[in-house]
């Protein structure tokens, strides 16, 4: 990469336009998408919409597809406030469709971020199932690669709450009441670290390398080779309600409920 083409990605940073429709107080996905019309959802509706609905239709009203607007929650959330993206993930979770299966791991790792817990378990079983239990009746086309990738993305960036901003590793972890124990392992420049997450705490540990500072909600931790660093978990966030649009909920999911294949699949 050339020093002239880092300085065109730095301009074309620079210039990017974030619009907020301050009468909603919500971040628009693209311009004047707050003042498009409301869509009428219909429980009984056939998906994906692209498929039976004429695509004048779809782009001319608030609906989405996939969560777009919430990903940038997740991969650009230094510049949203904790109080933006409450209300941005409210918005956007009653008119988002998941008609792609890219969807649901980005909601979990938002809801999880945003005290929706046991959504976030929801949104998190339906990606990792998406192809044992057939969920869009194509696997028979291929298997669903970046779904099954976000069911990690759901696990380690929603309850794990890892985010790689510009002040290194940072880690909000919360389990939902249904998991006792959540465990995970990544490498980091150079560095491997554990991290497990139970009901009350959360522990960080390096197995390899050197030391290496970390955030644990918002505490710095200075983590060194093989001594784990324990630390207590905040109370739950006690979020506003959510709703989906119409017959697009999730499945819930709760404790000791498994994954069951019959023997002739």
């Amino acid at each position: 990469m050339s020093d002239e083409e880092v300085v065109a990605w730095r301009r074309a940073a620079d210039a990017m336009h974030i619009p907020f429709d301050a009468e909603l107080d919500v971040h628009p996905q693209a311009e004047g998408f707050t003042r498009q019309r409301r869509w009428e959802f219909d429980p009984e509706a056939a998906h994906p919409l692209l498929l039976h609905v004429p695509y004048y239709r779809l782009y001319s009203s608030q609906l989405c597809k996939q969560a777009d607007l919430v990903h940038a929650l997740y991969v650009a959330g230094e510049s949203f406030s904790p109080e933006q993206k409450a209300r941005d993930f409210a918005f956007y979770e009653a008119i988002t469709v998941r008609d792609s299966s890219l969807s649901a791991s980005v909601q979990a790792i938002v809801a999880a971020e945003t005290g929706h817990i046991d959504l976030a378990l929801d949104y998190l079983a339906e990606t990792a199932l998406v192809d044992l239990h057939d969920l869009a009746d194509n696997t028979d086309a291929g298997v669903h690669l970046a779904a099954l990738g976000g069911a990690w993305l759901a696990v380690v960036a929603g309850f794990g709450g890892l985010r790689d901003h510009d002040d290194g590793l940072a880690f909000a972890p919360r389990l939902p009441a249904a998991l006792d124990r959540v465990a995970f392992r990544l490498r980091y420049r150079g560095r491997r670290l554990r991290v497990e997450i139970g009901p009350q705490e959360a522990t960080y540990e390096i197995l390899d390398g050197e030391e290496l500072a970390v955030h644990h909600h918002g505490d710095r931790l200075k983590l060194e080779p093989g001594e784990p660093v324990t630390r207590p978990l905040p109370p739950p966030l006690t979020p506003e309600p959510v709703r989906q649009p119409p017959g697009r909920e999730p499945a819930r999911r709760g404790r000791g409920e498994r994954v069951s294949v019959a023997p002739d699949e």
